[in-house]
């Protein structure tokens, strides 16, 4: 199982044109070819930044969004990557300054919207983050909607929200076409409101997944709610066969923790 939900960036490698240089402008000078070039340097940029950034480089991805800037310094997708540099130097207050420019630029740029709401979700501010991650939901187009719903279904349950959290989270299964992820956190909010026979059978079917797939493994969450569908259905050989393997492989876990006590309240 992928063990943590933690957001990571894509990183995409492409080789960056010359397109600023005039010796690189094709011999018709019309505005269409001009600002098509320019665009395509504006995309290429903060590509390449967003690269830099998912390894770390920070410098690097500085100045390739300088460049970006130096085109056109209200480009949305941009300031969002500015934005990722700030977060990661702690600089939390530039950070949102850069994703607010974002949205404002672009309404309808949707990753930058996603950035927003994962940023307002690591400090907490779950209705904040839970309104960028609705719109941004609402972007048919988005080509990764499903992990967007998935955001959406985390956010709910933070707030308490089981239903609204159950809904996104089909909504990812569906868009994602049951990624393990998503089949057991609707697994999990379906066990949290006590519909049982649904939340076994998506867990089933987590658990073929996991069969089949050899870079799938168990995580402490998938266990234990493994653990709780097995107590519900008085399965003592199952539930025996998953307390050892969170026992063995998460002594130290939350959820080991959460059994005990479960254990100790006769639950």
């Amino acid at each position: 199982m992928v063990k943590n939900t933690a957001v990571k960036l894509t990183a995409l490698f492409l080789v960056l044109l010359g397109l600023l240089v005039s010796g690189c402008v094709t011999t018709t000078d019309s505005r269409f070819t001009r600002e098509a070039d320019r665009d395509k340097a504006l995309e290429n940029y903060v590509q390449l930044a967003t690269a830099y950034i998912g390894q770390g480089n920070l410098g690097r991805a500085r100045h390739h969004l300088d460049r970006a800037f130096e085109l056109d310094k209200d480009y949305a997708a941009a300031h969002a990557a500015m934005g990722l540099v700030y977060s990661s130097e702690g600089e939390d207050r530039l950070a949102e300054e850069s994703f607010k420019k974002s949205v404002s630029s672009d309404g309808g740029y949707t990753r930058g919207r996603v950035y927003y709401g994962a940023f307002l979700y690591s400090k907490s501010r779950f209705e904040e983050a839970r309104g960028q991650f609705r719109a941004a939901s609402e972007n048919t187009s988005y080509k990764d909607r499903g992990g967007v719903f998935y955001n959406l279904g985390m956010t709910e349950e933070r707030l308490g929200n089981l239903e609204p959290a159950e809904e996104a989270y089909r909504r990812a299964v569906e868009l994602t076409r049951g990624e393990a992820r998503t089949v057991l956190s609707l697994s999990r909010v379906l066990v949290e409101q006590e519909d049982y026979s649904a939340a076994s059978r998506y867990y089933a079917r987590l658990q073929t997944m996991i069969q089949k797939n050899p870079r799938l493994t168990h995580s402490a969450e998938s266990l234990f709610t493994g653990i709780r569908l097995a107590r519900h259905f008085q399965d003592r050989d199952q539930e025996a066969s998953l307390v050892l393997l969170l026992k063995n492989e998460f002594p130290e876990s939350s959820e080991f923790q959460q059994y005990k006590v479960l254990i100790a309240n006769g639950q």
